[in-house]
């Protein structure tokens, strides 16, 4: 890379290009084949470009001057005066109070497979508005390794579906790290073993976006699939899902040195979280009651499909199996327990 467009890399690895066309062309036109054929990921372009074409550009005064443009507002973007930001000038003295917001999923590129449809479109989007109104906001969710699946229809006519793995070093992602400099690998128990899930950290603008992944040893194959892939697999695989995100997101948030003051869950599926804190409080004195009041005073809930087939809901068997050494930690018994959040169904058995 050529020391005068150097900070393509830096760029690169900020998703604050999705959203800022100006930016994209930065690297569109250095080879449009190229880009085209890398979906529109700068990353993986930087890898893919021919160092002859970053070397013309160097020397290139009408590219020249698109990057500097484009650097100074990003730099200006990152670096904000005090006053300059929508939060800053409205609410100054809650600028220390960060914001934590869980999500399944998040859409912020093409290139980023970690989203399926409105409601990772959604959360992607209040990411980068967070960004751009200056909020002390973080996002909490999964990387998944193999994202959503490409379709295409044989000469039978089936539609067949193919997931290509995605390789961590063409996103702009890198290991989060917390306050010691060590990378963050947080652990949740499930029945009979503990699993382990390494923390990556990704820029949205502002916005630090942590995704958590159980591809990594010690973990047995089947736990390193857990997050392999966006709502996968049976009941047994949502509840493991559900459990990394609620109650591991709690725990890599406490590792990266970030204490929430609020706690925003995008849909049910982080809905754990509230336990784990739950817990915390309790092993901290408090009795269950008093601890769940603590809780619901700063959590916030929204909902993006208010519909019975978009809120999962588990059988009593299956709680049993997952949580009957966490309530005790709660200081309930298992019919307590239940009752946090018992749903019974005329068309079928009770359910949580």
């Amino acid at each position: 890379m050529p020391t005068r467009i150097n900070r393509l890399y830096e760029l690169a690895y900020n998703v604050w290009w999705s959203w800022h066309p100006e930016a994209r062309t930065l690297y569109s036109s250095l080879d449009p084949d190229v880009w085209e054929q890398v979906a529109h990921n700068p990353v993986h372009f930087l890898s893919k470009v021919q160092p002859q074409k970053l070397e013309q550009a160097a020397e290139n005064s009408e590219y020249l001057a698109l990057y500097d443009n484009v650097i100074r507002d990003f730099d200006h973007y990152i670096h904000p005066q005090p006053d300059e930001t929508w939060f800053s000038t409205t609410y100054p003295e809650l600028t220390n109070k960060t914001i934590a917001y869980f999500s399944a999923e998040f859409g912020l590129h093409e290139s980023l497979p970690i989203y399926s449809g409105g409601l990772g479109i959604l959360s992607g989007d209040h990411c980068k508005e967070a960004s751009d109104l200056g909020l002390p906001f973080v996002g909490v969710g999964f990387l998944y390794p193999q994202g959503y699946f490409s379709q295409r229809v044989n000469r039978a006519g089936i539609q067949e579906a193919s997931y290509d793995k995605l390789h961590f070093s063409e996103v702009p992602a890198v290991p989060a790290v917390g306050p010691d400099g060590n990378e963050v690998v947080i652990s949740v128990e499930l029945p009979g073993r503990r699993i382990y899930a390494k923390v990556w950290k990704l820029m949205v603008g502002r916005v630090p976006l942590y995704l958590m992944d159980t591809d990594i040893a010690p973990n047995a194959p089947a736990d390193r699939e857990l997050s392999a892939r966006l709502y996968g697999g049976d009941h047994e695989m949502r509840i493991s899902q559900e459990i990394v995100l609620g109650i591991g997101g709690v725990r890599a948030l406490r590792a990266l040195g970030i204490n929430p003051s609020t706690w925003h869950l995008n849909e049910g599926h982080a809905a754990f979280l509230s336990l784990e804190r739950c817990r915390e409080l309790v092993a901290a004195g408090l009795t269950f009651n008093e601890a769940r009041e603590v809780v619901k005073a700063n959590s916030l809930f929204t909902t993006h499909t208010p519909v019975p087939a978009g809120n999962d809901a588990f059988s009593f068997d299956l709680v049993d199996k997952f949580f009957s050494s966490y309530w005790g930690q709660l200081g309930l018994t298992r019919e307590q327990f239940l009752e946090i959040a018992r749903e019974d169904q005329s068309w079928a058995p009770a359910s949580v």
